[in-house]
């Protein structure tokens, strides 16, 4: 996770071109349980998310 202070407004000066994608990714990579969840699929012998992983933190890719 970033070490960017999330209080300081410098630190999201390009905020207004998010788009919602942006800002959910954002929102989610802070939650603990999903923090907690992906190191364990990084542990795990997958080479990547699961299903119920991509359904569960509602999860799509882009290819």
């Amino acid at each position: 996770m970033s070490g960017a202070e999330w209080r300081s407004e410098s630190a999201y000066h390009n905020v207004g071109k998010a788009e919602p994608a942006d800002i959910a990714w954002e929102w989610l990579r802070r939650d603990r349980e999903y923090q907690k969840a992906f190191r364990a699929l990084l542990g795990s012998k997958r080479s990547g998310a699961t299903d119920h992983f991509r359904r569960k933190w509602g999860l799509t890719f882009r290819s």
